[in-house]
C-alpha cells in the first residue's frame, strides 16, 4: 500500500510517501505570498497530483483541522484541504484524518509535545533528519497512520 500523508498549509504544504510502512520521500510544495489564493492552490494542486500519479498512492493521511487561534489561518488550511479531497475523489483514494494530538501521542507518547520533540524522535527511532516543521509533520502523520495500523 502507498500513502501519501500530507501537512496542508496555503504557504508550505509538507508531504511524505510510506510503501508498505517504510519512508520512501518527502518534500514542501511552497507557493509566494504574492499570488493570488486560486493561483497558490493550483500549484499545490498540480504539485500533489504529480505525486499521487508518480507513486500510485492507495491512500492520503490529513492532519485534522482541529483548532486555529487564527481564523485566517484555518481558512487556508481549510481551503488547502479541499483540493486533497478533490484529488482523492478524482482518484478514487481513501482518506483517513489523524488528530494532532494523536500524531505527538503515536510518535512522542506524549500528546501535548512540541514540534521540536516530534521532530528529534522522528530523527532518533527512524533515522529521517527533517529540517522543515510542514514536512515533519507530513512525516509525523504518515508515520503515525503506519503505527497505528499495525495495532490493528
Amino acid at each position: 500500500m502507498i500513502i501519501l500523508s500530507i501537512d496542508s498549509g496555503i504557504e508550505k504544504t509538507g508531504y511524505a510517501v510510506f510503501k508498505d510502512k517504510r519512508y520512501l520521500k518527502s518534500g514542501l510544495i511552497t507557493t509566494e505570498k504574492t499570488l493570488a489564493t486560486e493561483k497558490r492552490l493550483e500549484k499545490i494542486y498540480n504539485e500533489l497530483k504529480k505525486i499521487v500519479r508518480q507513486y500510485s498512492a492507495d491512500k492520503i493521511i490529513l492532519e485534522q483541522l482541529f483548532f486555529f487561534k487564527n481564523q485566517k489561518t484555518a481558512i487556508k488550511v481549510s481551503q488547502t484541504q479541499g483540493i486533497v479531497l478533490l484529488l482523492a475523489s478524482q482518484n478514487n483514494i481513501n482518506v483517513s484524518y489523524l488528530t494532532p494530538l494523536q500524531i505527538k501521542q503515536i510518535i512522542t507518547g506524549y500528546g501535548r509535545a512540541d514540534k521540536k520533540a516530534v521532530q528529534k524522535m522522528i530523527k532518533l527511532e527512524y533515522k529521517i533528519d527533517i529540517k522543515q516543521d510542514d514536512e515533519a509533520d507530513a512525516v509525523a502523520c504518515g508515520l503515525a497512520f503506519n503505527l497505528l495500523r499495525s495495532c490493528r
